[in-house]
C-alpha cells in the first residue's frame, strides 16, 4: 500500500513528530528549536553528526504554512533525504545540477502548483537567475541553510557557492532561517552568523559528545596490519565501514588489497567519473557490510545509520573535520568505533603544506591552529575525547571512559636526554636527511648511505643504540608536535630540521615526555572482543531481525532507495523484540509513522508471522 501527502500544515509539532517520523518525543534541543522556528524565529543550530538536526527544520517546515527550502552542498545528500521524506510521506523534490531536463521540468512544474512541501536545492541552483525569483511568488515556510560551515572562510569546507546565501535576508527579510552545523569552532560560528544576518538570532548549542564512538589514535607502524585487525574487532558483520586514505592511488590499493582479503571493499575519490561515484554512493547505501575506501571527498552526506567504524590512515586536516568524518560512525546510537593511524611525516608534510600555500597568512595562522590542535590531542596521555570537545567549546566535567587514553592509561617517561640525542644528530647531519637516516646514524648503523656522507665519523654515530628504532620515531613525533622540528625540504620528503623551540630541550631547560609503548617494539595487542551487540541480540529475536533486514533489503532494491530510509537497524531490532501483532501494534514502534505503517505494515506483519 501507498501513502500519499498529508496535510500538516497548522498542527502541533509533536503530532507531526509522531504521525510522520513515527517518533515518541522531541530529544535534546530540538524542541527548544522547533517551537522557535515555527514561531517565525531565525537562528543557527550546532549539533553534532546524527544528533537530529534534520527534524530542527523538517517539522517546522511541515507545520508552517508554504514551502521549506533546504539549502544542501551534495547531490547525494539531497537525493537520499528528498527519498527518506517520500517514505513518510512528504511531499519533497531536489532541484540541483544532476537533473535531466525532464526531471527539472517536473520539479518546477510541482514548484509554479504549490505540490511540494519541502524542496532541496544546491547553493549554485539557487544562484541561477530566475530561481529566487519563483520561491519569490510563493508562501515560503522558511530556509534551511544545512553544512552551514560551508560559508566561512574560516570553516573547513569552504565552498564559494554559499557565499551566495548572503542574499537570503535581503531578499527575504521575513521567511525565518535556520543554519545548521556539526563542525564549527568560535571563529566559524561568528562567520556563518555574520553572513547569513544571524547575529541578532539565538544560538542553539547542543552537546558535540558522542559517547557511543570509541576514539584510538596510534602511531602507523604497518597501516594494512592494523587496520585488519581493527576491523576484526570493530565490524559487526551487519554493518559498514570507512577508511579515509591520504590520496586517490592509496584509496584504490586499499579497496584492492582488502578485496584480495574476501572483504566487499570499493573506493571513492574526486578523480572518478561521477557516474561511478555515484554508483559506490548507492552501493554504500545499499545495506550491505561494505567497507569505503576513500579520501574526503566521500564526506558530507553520508546518512547511512549502521556504520560501525570509520579509519583514518593518516592525519586529518584538523579537529573538526576529524569530529565530523568520524561522526558518520554509529548514527543509531549503538556502539561504534574510530582509529587515527598517523606517523611523524604527517606532521612534517602537512606543516610543510601550509607553510607553501598561497593562502594569506591569516589563512596559514588558521591552519597551524589547527593543526596544533589536532596534533596536541593524538600525542595527548589524557582522555583524547575531552581535548577534541574543547575544541568545540565543549568542556566535559569528567574523562569519557571510552577512548584509548582512557581505557588503557599510558605509562609516562622521560625521554629528554634521548631528546637532546635527536636534535643533536639532525643538527651534525646538516638538516638534510629523513628520519630513517637520522635513526641509522644514532643506532650506529654503518649503512652505505651513512658511510658516503662520512656519518659514522660524527660524534653522535652510535649514541642512541640503546634505543629501539620504534622509540626514535616516537621521540621524532613528540619533537614535531612541539614544533622543535620541522621539515626542511622543498619537496614533500620528510626531511627534518632543527628550530628555535629545540633550543630549550638541547639545553635541558624543558623536559620531554613520551608514552612508554612508544619506546617498545611494537607487540600485536591482545584482540579484544567487538564491543558491538547486534541490535535485536539485546532482547529481541536475531533470526527474526535477519528476515526483516533481508525483506528490507528486496523492498530497497525494488525501489532502488537506500535501505535504511525504509527503515533503520533500530527500528527494525525494536520489531523483532516486540514482535507485534497488529498495525495498531506496529504503530508504537519507534520510527514507524503513518506512512511507512500504510505502506510496509501488512508485509512486515507477514514478515514475522512467516520467521515464525
Amino acid at each position: 500500500m501507498t501513502a500519499g501527502p498529508r496535510a500538516t500544515e497548522g498542527l502541533d509539532p509533536r503530532d507531526v513528530l509522531h504521525d510522520v517520523f513515527g517518533f515518541p518525543d522531541f530529544r535534546g534541543r530540538q524542541a527548544e528549536i522547533v517551537e522557535h522556528v515555527t514561531g517565525g524565529g531565525s537562528g543557527l543550530v550546532l549539533m553534532p553528526t546524527g544528533g537530529g538536526k534534520s527534524l530542527c527544520y523538517q517539522v517546522p517546515a511541515l507545520v508552517r504554512s508554504g514551502l521549506g527550502v533546504v539549502v544542501s552542498p551534495l547531490i547525494a545528500l539531497m537525493e537520499d533525504q528528498v527519498a527518506a521524506l517520500r517514505q513518510q510521506g512528504v511531499a519533497a523534490a531536489a532541484l540541483h545540477s544532476g537533473l535531466d531536463e525532464d526531471e527539472r521540468s517536473r520539479v518546477g512544474r510541482d514548484l509554479a502548483n504549490g505540490r511540494l512541501k519541502l524542496l532541496y536545492v544546491s547553493p549554485e541552483r539557487l544562484a541561477v537567475e530566475g530561481t529566487a525569483e519563483r520561491l519569490a511568488r510563493r508562501d515560503l515556510a522558511l530556509f534551511a541553510v544545512d553544512e552551514a560551515h560551508c560559508i566561512s572562510n574560516w570553516g573547513h569546507n569552504f565552498r564559494a557557492d554559499y557565499r551566495g546565501l548572503t542574499m537570503l535576508a535581503e531578499r527575504f527579510p521575513h521567511v525565518p532561517r535556520l543554519a545548521l552545523t556539526a563542525t564549527a569552532d568560535a571563529r566559524t560560528v561568528d562567520d556563518i552568523r555574520e553572513q547569513l544576518s544571524l547575529t541578532e538570532a539565538p544560538v542553539f548549542r547542543g552537546s558535540f559528545d558522542r559517547p557511543n564512538i570509541r576514539i584510538e589514535v596510534a602511531p602507523r607502524d604497518n597501516a594494512a596490519a592494523q587496520i585488519a585487525e581493527f576491523m576484526e574487532e570493530a565490524g559487526d558483520g551487519r554493518g559498514a565501514g570507512i577508511i579515509y586514505c591520504p590520496s586517490r592511488a592509496e584509496t584504490e590499493r586499499t579497496a584492492s588489497r582488502l578485496r584480495r582479503e574476501g572483504f566487499d571493499a570499493l573506493h571513492y575519490h574526486a578523480g572518478m567519473d561521477a557516474a561511478d561515484r555515484r554508483a559506490a554512493e548507492r552501493r554504500f547505501a545499499s545495506g550491505d557490510p561494505v567497507v569505503m575506501a576513500a579520501t574526503i571527498a566521500f564526506g558530507m552526506g553520508i546518512d547511512r545509520p549502521d556504520v560501525r567504524w570509520v579509519a583514518h590512515l593518516s592525519l586529518p586536516g584538523g579537529p573538526e573535520s576529524w569530529y565530523q568524518e568520524i561522526g558518520r560512525a554509529g548514527r543509531d546510537g549503538a556502539p561504534a568505533r574510530a582509529l587515527l593511524l598517523y606517523g611523524a611525516e604527517d606532521i612534517a608534510v602537512a606543516r610543510k603544506r601550509i607553510a607553501d600555500s598561497p593562502a594569506p597568512e591569516s589563512q596559514k595562522r588558521l591552519d597551524h591552529e589547527r593543526l596544533d590542535r589536532l596534533v596536541a590531542i593524538v600525542e595527548a596521555a589524557t582522555c583524547r575525547r575531552r581535548l577534541l570537545l574543547r575544541c568545540f567549546g565543549d568542556e566535559m566535567e569528567r574523562d569519557c571512559g571510552n577512548c584509548d587514553a582512557c581505557l588503557r592509561p599510558p605509562r609516562l617517561v622521560d625521554v629528554t636526554e634521548a631528546a637532546r640525542k635527536l636534535l643533536s644528530a639532525v643538527h651534525r647531519t646538516g638538516g638534510r636527511f629523513g628520519l630513517n637516516h637520522v635513526v641509522d646514524v644514532l643506532r650506529g648503523n654503518a649503512t652505505e648511505r651513512v658511510s658516503n656522507f662520512g656519518h659514522d665519523q660524527l660524534s653522535v654515530f652510535g649514541i642512541g643504540k640503546n634505543v629501539a628504532e620504534g622509540a626514535w620515531r616516537g621521540i621524532a613525533r613528540q619533537l614535531l608536535a612541539r614544533g622543535a622540528l620541522a621539515q626542511a625540504s622543498e619537496t614533500n620528503l620528510p626531511i627534518f630540521a632543527a628550530t628555535e623551540s629545540a633550543r630549550p630541550i638541547l639545553r635541558g631547560e624543558e623536559p620531554v615526555v613520551l608514552n612508554a609503548a612508544a619506546m617498545e617494539a611494537a607487540k600485536p595487542r591482545k584482540r579484544q572482543r567487538s564491543s558491538f551487540q547486534p541490535p535485536a541480540a539485546s532482547g529481541g529475536d536475531t533470526a527474526a531481525f535477519d528476515v526483516l533486514r533481508a525483506w528490507r533489503k528486496e523492498e530497497a532494491t525494488r525501489q532502488s532507495v537506500p535501505a535504511y530510509v525504509i527503515f533503520p537497524d533500530r527500528t527494525l531490532a525494536d520489531i523483532a523484540a516486540q514482535r507485534p501483532r497488529t498495525l495498531d501494534d506496529l504503530a508504537m514502534i519507534h520510527g514507524v509513522g503513518a506512512s511507512k505503517l500504510d505502506r510496509y505494515g501488512l508485509d512486515v506483519l507477514r514478515v514475522l508471522r512467516d520467521a515464525d
